[in-house]
């Protein structure tokens, strides 16, 4: 991550560079325009090419490249003071500040279609998978749970510093702008993963005996171990980013941890089942399905699956 520290206590700078010509040589209605903006601390002199055709000069703002308060004075420089100024419609805005501004702006824009695209194809997949779109929504409700809660435990840890000391986290920094976009595609497919192993073992449960309430129970006894285990590696894995130096990889395997932990125990283990058992034969909505043929099993078969 960029430090500060460019200027006297200021951020990384803003560079603004523009091509030269007979009609727009004079910069200096420009830098003041820019100097006298509001978040920024002072601009440099313009430094011009050897061949005189273009110019950049830099101007510091008072924040860290980081804070909201810098992102500001930035889009107001592009939107307002830059095509105000005399001259200044052909100057452009560039630097450390100004590319991870635009970095956020872009992953903001888009990450709501990502969100949307990856729910809606682990739906369909899930729908071919059990025969069943209420299982599918309640899927994808039970995944979105566990990351928001991902989500709010970095903001805690990370933005206000609840125990942030204790995980490797100094002081309080604002969460790196690639992280919740990274994450939120890794934390849907394992949560996915989890509700695969359980779902289809409770799916065939009902299948053989229609029964929801014994559906449901079978599947738990069956799946727990192989889901609480799967997480433990996990967790284990993603904790041990924190021993690292990246900040960025810090937060990402803390939001990932968090996520896997919540999952398949909350989630998992408790409202899934607790939800399957208040729909009762509404889980197994899906247009066109049939009604299981119940088949009876030995009561020692039964017994030896409790088990499991």
């Amino acid at each position: 991550m960029l430090s500060e520290g460019f200027g006297p206590g200021y951020g990384a700078p803003l560079i603004f560079a523009t091509e030269i010509d007979s009609d727009h040589s004079d910069l200096r209605p420009v830098i003041e325009a820019v100097s006298q903006t509001e978040g920024i601390a002072y601009a440099t002199p313009p430094q011009i090419s050897e061949n005189g055709q273009a110019a950049i000069f830099m101007a510091f703002p008072k924040t860290g490249y980081q804070d909201k308060a810098t992102s500001d004075p930035v889009h107001h420089l592009r939107d307002d003071v830059l095509p105000r100024a005399p001259g200044g419609e052909g100057v452009y805005v560039g630097g450390p500040n100004a590319g991870t501004i635009d970095m956020a702006d872009d992953i903001s824009s888009r990450l709501p279609l990502m969100i949307a695209v990856v729910i809606a194809v682990s739906l369909v997949l899930l729908v071919a998978l059990v025969r069943s779109v209420t299982i599918a929504l309640q899927a994808a409700v039970m995944n979105l749970l566990s990351i928001g809660a991902a989500y709010g435990v970095l903001v805690a840890v990370v933005q206000w510093g609840w125990l942030g000391s204790a995980l490797g986290f100094p002081t309080t920094m604002p969460i790196t702008t690639w992280v919740p976009m990274m994450i939120f595609p890794v934390l849907f497919g394992l949560s996915m993963d989890y509700e695969v192993f359980l779902i289809s073992v409770v799916r065939e449960e009902y299948e053989r005996t229609g029964d929801t309430r014994t559906a449901v129970a079978r599947g738990i006894a069956r799946t727990a171990k192989v889901i609480t285990a799967a997480a433990a590696i996990m967790v284990a894995v993603f904790t041990t980013s924190l021993l690292g130096p990246d900040v960025a990889v810090k937060q990402g395997g803390l939001g990932m941890a968090v996520a896997v932990l919540i999952d398949a125990t909350i989630i998992r283990m408790v409202l899934v089942p607790a939800v399957m058992e208040l729909c009762g034969k509404a889980n197994w909505w899906m247009p066109g399905r049939r009604t299981p043929k119940v088949t009876s099993a030995p009561p020692s078969e039964i017994a030896e699956k409790a088990r499991v």
